[in-house]
């Protein structure tokens, strides 16, 4: 009875990475069922595999902090999620993790860019533009947001600029998606903030980034921005309606 339970326990261990995939797998198909209702098929493809590279980033930056990572779960009409037991040690790891969505979303948008320059494709092109909005509003200075995350190693206070930017948006253009990151936001921004103002030694050590690391998120972040921002307009459509 032990050896047969031992011996179900090792094929558990093994099948454990697999049903992660098998997971991840299809929570992607239905995130691409959710989008071709609105996208059809060809487009809801590419924007899942551009939110898989996006998350793929943090997978790989947490990794490197030395920190365990789920593969993405997909949702639909929400993006994709990675959990973890932390973002890292201090806030210029958390602002590693958090950049490095962008980075890697970035690089894999503008791929996409090149090959629609290269064709003529205006599928690519729609694509693209979609890919660099996609990690350019996730550059919002928010939490739970990448942007947010690396205002924890730049300046946190910055998290109520943006929660207030964010809540004038949604008053201006209400959607459900909007008003969930709000939700959201508003709860980590406050949970963060109490817990930054309650902390004492660790908290205060925890946000403690030498000057040079600060000005270099700053560096980064901007680039994202202006490079994004740029992208948007270089593969921007004229549509007849």
């Amino acid at each position: 009875m032990l050896l047969l339970a031992v011996t179900k326990g090792k094929t558990l261990l093994l099948l454990l990475p697999k049903l992660k995939v098998l997971t991840t797998s299809a929570s992607m198909l239905v995130s691409v069922a959710a989008y071709s209702i609105i996208w059809g098929w060809r487009f809801a493809v590419g924007f899942v595999v551009l939110l898989l590279v996006h998350e793929m980033g943090h997978v790989i930056a947490l990794r490197r902090e030395g920190i365990p990572a789920s593969a993405p779960m997909f949702i639909p009409f929400l993006g994709a999620v990675v959990a973890a037991r932390s973002l890292g040690d201090n806030a210029l790891a958390e602002a590693r993790v958090g950049l490095a969505g962008p980075i890697l979303g970035t690089l894999g948008t503008a791929l996409v860019a090149v090959a629609a320059i290269a064709t003529g494709s205006d599928f690519l092109q729609a694509l693209a533009f979609v890919g660099f909005f996609l990690n350019l509003f996730n550059l919002a200075p928010v939490l739970p947001l990448d942007g947010g995350r690396a205002m924890a190693a730049m300046a946190p206070w910055m998290w109520f600029v943006g929660f207030g930017v964010l809540l004038g948006a949604t008053f201006a253009f209400p959607n459900p998606v909007m008003i969930l990151i709000l939700l959201l936001g508003g709860m980590e921004t406050w949970r963060r903030w109490k817990l930054r103002r309650d902390g004492g030694d660790a908290q205060a050590a925890y946000y403690r980034v030498p000057p040079r690391s600060r000005l270099a998120v700053a560096a980064v972040y901007v680039g994202l921005i202006v490079i994004l921002a740029l992208g948007m307009d270089a593969t921007y459509l004229e549509r007849d309606l």
